[in-house]
């Protein structure tokens, strides 16, 4: 029964003295709804390594056993991969019909910029390695013959095949296969783009929902990425120890130097000639970068990198073509890395190469590191096949290996930084970065809905009544289906205005 407002109400003391506790204790509540409010996704992610690596330090046998939750994050953002990609980059291409030169236009100015920028990377690596000589200090030691390095030869031809899947499903469910993934979307856009116009307007409605949807299971999948970006730092120091550092130490701090210097003399002149924003975007970088550092996985930051980059302002269709092709050939990180370690290995040989033979080396790195991202331990199968080329023995490898955990994390956050940053700069150069549409999203004139809502339920289901019959017989006014190519860049554009999820905040 409703009491009377004008009489007053009685609490019994029970109810009294619940209510003096949560007076209490209510800034201490408030403070806690703050912080969870205010601080973004970054914050929660470098707190979380930073007790992941004290973790490591102090409990290194606890360390170790938590390390199936950092894996379980890994895999979750696997599951996500493969159908993101595919929705994405189908919505992209087969949305702006027969505009095939755009898609050879855009391809052809991300294969440019991807060339100029790891030439770069190889040559600040080449240099860097000379002028610090990490090597040198191991000239004449016992070194152990590495006895864990893999077989697995690459060639071209090697590379060629592993682009086209045994069987489409075959490549979705591997999330390191991106470029067969990018293969199989761009087969079916052609073939959607040559289909009749309901069947076009359905499967585009379809992937612009899936991706819509895949967007919102990464925003999911981000509640645990603290936790699993945490437990994954604390096993690895967990296993390897700090104390390894010591007797690599050089090598791993002129590793880590060099892609600093990388950064600051590549990356970013080449952020401001394009006018990037600067702090916006290192905003949008921060999440996927931490999370490529702690992992040491460039697949578990692609997903939250094309979401951010669809939000900071970059098309959808150029954000699903140009990041997971920059997997394979926009390798930055890992490409100053081989520079790097090929010659170190030199050096702690003994073996004096001339500044001919480390161009000819570099030239070798340049075409064999291209399109391997999805084969485990790429890197070292690359750096095998230089040194074995350029006939420098295999034992310094032993040193790389104790220290790979910690190197590899490096090369990986600058592989994904290198990639946002190419994603903003072919934008830019399309003259697509921050277009009209994304400008009015930003002002609240655009409506965030999938192109599916404007179908309605019964006419789709007769839509795939007929077609199972009689494709061609469908009537146009059977579906009502519109704006179906810009439907994720309405999702992501609207998604930068309400993006407090954990609070990361990107524009």
């Amino acid at each position: 029964m409703t009491p009377n407002n004008n009489q007053p109400v009685l609490y019994s003391d029970e109810q009294q003295n619940r209510g003096k506790v949560a007076r209490a204790f209510a800034p201490v509540t408030n403070g806690f709804r703050l912080v969870r409010k205010h601080t973004n996704l970054t914050i929660w992610i470098v707190v979380a390594m930073i007790v992941g690596i004290i973790v490591g330090k102090f409990a290194p046998d606890f360390a170790v056993q938590i390390k199936p939750m950092g894996d379980v994050f890994v895999r979750l953002i696997g599951n996500v991969v493969g159908p993101l990609i595919f929705s994405t980059l189908v919505v992209g291409i087969a949305g702006h019909g027969s505009d095939m030169a755009r898609v050879g236009r855009l391809a052809f100015k991300s294969i440019v910029y991807f060339e100029i920028i790891t030439t770069f990377a190889l040559i600040i690596g080449l240099l860097a390695v000379n002028i610090a000589k990490p090597g040198l200090g191991f000239v004449g030691q016992s070194i152990q013959e590495p006895t864990d390095l893999p077989s697995k030869t690459i060639t071209w031809i090697t590379e060629m095949e592993s682009i086209v899947p045994q069987a489409f499903f075959m490549a979705m469910a591997d999330h390191t296969a991106v470029l067969a993934i990018v293969f199989c979307a761009a087969m079916f856009s052609v073939a959607i783009m040559k289909a009749d116009e309901e069947s076009k307007r359905v499967m585009i409605a379809f992937n612009s929902s899936l991706s819509l949807i895949m967007f919102k299971v990464v925003e999911l999948i981000m509640n645990y990425a603290p936790i699993g970006i945490g437990c994954a730092i604390a096993a690895t120091v967990g296993k390897y120890g700090l104390g390894v550092l010591v007797v690599t130490g050089k090598l791993v701090g002129t590793l880590y130097a060099t892609l600093i210097i990388f950064v600051l003399i590549v990356l970013l002149p080449v952020l401001l000639i394009a006018r990037i924003p600067l702090v916006q975007f290192a905003r949008a970088v921060g999440p996927p970068f931490l999370m490529a550092f702690a992992t040491a996985s460039s697949e578990s930051a692609l997903p939250k990198a094309m979401e951010n980059m669809v939000a900071f302002g970059c098309p959808p269709e150029i954000v699903a073509f140009v990041i997971p092709t920059g997997y394979s050939f926009n390798l930055d990180g890992s490409t100053l890395y081989l520079a790097l370690a090929s010659m170190f290995c030199a050096q702690v040989a003994g073996v004096t190469k001339s500044v001919g033979e480390q161009i000819v080396m570099m030239l070798t790195l340049m075409l064999s590191s291209k399109g391997v991202a999805a084969v485990p331990r790429a890197s070292f199968i690359v750096l095998i096949a230089t040194l074995g080329n350029a006939n420098i023995p295999l034992y310094p490898l032993s040193l790389i290996m104790g220290v790979d955990a910690f190197m590899d994390m490096a090369r990986t956050s600058i592989n994904v930084l290198g990639n946002m940053t190419a994603c903003c700069v072919v934008a830019k150069w399309e003259g697509a970065f921050r277009n009209e549409e994304w400008q009015a999203r930003q002002n609240g004139e655009l409506v965030d809905s999938p192109a599916m809502q404007e179908v309605d339920v019964e006419q789709f289901s007769q839509i795939q009544h007929h077609g199972n019959n009689h494709m061609g017989g469908l009537h146009a006014e059977k579906a009502s289906i519109h704006s179906t190519s810009s439907a994720v860049e309405t999702h992501s554009g609207s998604g930068a205005q309400q993006r407090h999820h954990n609070g990361d905040q990107i524009v």
